[in-house]
């Protein structure tokens, strides 16, 4: 069976560093920190007290007062992302067949802060026994997002959401790419959401010893590749991306961003927090990716690295690429745009992915931040081109990117230049 060939025609994004697509990718490029004292709640006894927030953003530019209550913030980022995302397309909705677009979502954790604000209202009240508001559920269960997205639009498709972890939409655009190259829908908004920047969120991971401590310097906290990096900055956010068959595309005279050319899965097998020492399974997941696109290790001119600025995980995915590109490691740039972003968990894959995507269509890599003259660690080759501090501009015919999520699961996904 001759598989079909997708393509992207439409992104959306809400982030640290903007509020669409055009105003992250901007700052992205500029090397600009999304990291600042987190505003929600009072952090005066956690020990992290800085994270990656949306700023400015009123959901009601975007969604009418009454549908955004039904929706965690989580959901309202990936209303407004995937909102975006179709507009760009300019798909036209009175003639497309809503039979065949469907919606596949990844998210990590989901409705935290709904799930936070209803315990503890029946903790205040539990004498006067279990009142909880009747949108608790459908407001918190991971999959609501891809279920709000098709119900806007009566996208009548595959609908389903993807969890795991870090890797979650990650794995969602996988699934996304296969489903239109095995023929069963025309177009897929794929994409991920995450608003875990609450109480439980950011005192879970502190109890891990997972985030960065640096409060006296939130902008520089994040560090990828650094010998000083002290873990993880959270962020948050959405990101959306339609993809779509290349000759449904090509039919409605859609604008291509770049070609899906393949993705991989793996499982480290090994922790359930912590990946391979020796970076097993993000070896087997890039492996898996370039023998899906049919590509070889040569053909990748950027690698966008899942790299969180925590010790062991920045070492392994080091090790993992030399292991795999060889020679060729050190031809290539990487990256972790997660140095400016934060990690924004469940929704890490797709705005990376999107981020992959635009330095592949505009030649330029954009930078790994924070990193000072001299702050080297001894586990790491400097070799390696990791793309320091500033933006490059360079041919990139193709990218990949990679996420890692906890639990051991492991997703890539590569981006490539369209050509008929």
């Amino acid at each position: 069976m001759k598989l079909k060939r997708v393509v992207v025609t439409g992104i959306g994004a809400i982030s640290p560093l903007g509020n669409n697509a055009p105003e992250t990718w901007e700052n992205i490029k500029k090397g600009v920190s999304g990291a600042a004292p987190i505003t929600r709640f009072d952090t005066s006894l956690f020990k992290t007290k800085f994270a990656c927030e949306v700023k400015n953003f009123n959901v009601t530019d975007y969604i009418d007062r009454k549908s955004a209550n039904k929706m965690d913030i989580y959901t309202q980022f990936a209303m407004v992302s995937a909102m975006e995302a179709v507009k760009d397309s300019a798909m036209d909705l009175e003639t497309v067949d809503k039979n065949r677009i469907g919606v596949v979502y990844g998210v990590g954790i989901g409705g935290i802060n709904t799930f936070e604000t209803e315990v503890s209202n029946y903790a205040l009240h539990a004498a006067e026994g279990p009142k909880y508001n009747p949108f608790f559920i459908p407001k918190m269960i991971a999959d609501i997002a891809a279920g709000h997205i098709s119900i806007h639009y009566g996208f009548h498709g595959p609908n389903f959401a993807t969890t795991s972890a870090c890797a979650s939409s990650t794995h969602a655009l996988a699934v996304a790419l296969d489903l239109i190259r095995l023929g069963k829908a025309d177009a897929i908004v794929a994409g991920g959401s995450e608003a875990a920047i609450w109480p439980t969120g950011v005192g879970g991971f502190n109890a891990m010893h997972a985030l960065s401590t640096r409060n006296d310097d939130p902008e520089h906290a994040s560090r990828p590749f650094s010998a000083s990096r002290d873990g993880f900055i959270m962020g948050e956010g959405s990101a959306s991306l339609i993809f779509e068959e290349l000759e449904h595309a090509k039919a409605r005279g859609a604008k291509i961003y770049g070609e899906v050319a393949g993705s991989g899965m793996s499982a480290d097998a090994y922790h359930i927090t912590a990946s391979h020492p020796e970076g097993l399974g993000a070896a087997l997941v890039m492996k898996a990716a370039l023998a899906d696109a049919e590509m070889k290790p040569e053909d990748i001119d950027y690698i966008n690295v899942h790299g969180t600025s925590t010790h062991v995980g920045d070492i392994s995915e080091a090790k993992a690429i030399q292991q795999v590109f060889g020679e060729h490691a050190y031809k290539l740039n990487i990256s972790s745009t997660k140095s400016m972003t934060g990690h924004m968990l469940g929704a890490a894959g797709a705005i990376e992915a999107m981020i992959s995507l635009l330095s592949v269509k505009e030649d330029i890599v954009p930078p790994t931040i924070n990193h000072e003259e001299g702050d080297n660690d001894p586990e790491i080759d400097y070799n390696l081109n990791f793309t320091f501090n500033k933006a490059e501009k360079r041919t990139v015919r193709a990218a990949l990117s990679n996420t890692f999520g906890f639990g051991g699961h492991n997703a890539c996904i590569i981006m490539k230049k369209y050509s008929e």
